[in-house]
């Protein structure tokens, strides 16, 4: 085989790649597209107009003291 040969099959190869990858990608980006109008997105007013939910109270003022005196301990053994 000749250099040119080489390079017409390379080429070829890498067009029909580049063409099977595009291919693929439309159909995936197809396939979100018809999914998202099958869901059911929430519309922004909704989204504003919504009560927050309350804040998680956290933790107690006695179980972060306990965890400090045991971190305290454990690095003075150390």
């Amino acid at each position: 085989m000749d250099i040119i040969s080489l390079l017409l099959q390379a080429a070829n190869l890498m067009l029909t790649g580049m063409v099977g990858v595009f291919v693929f990608l439309s159909i995936l980006i197809f396939a979100v597209k018809s999914l998202e109008k099958l869901s059911d997105p929430q519309l922004p007013e909704d989204v504003a107009t919504r009560t927050p939910k309350k804040a998680f109270s956290g933790v107690s003022n006695a179980h972060i003291a306990a965890i400090t005196a045991a971190i305290a301990q454990y690095r003075t053994k150390k």
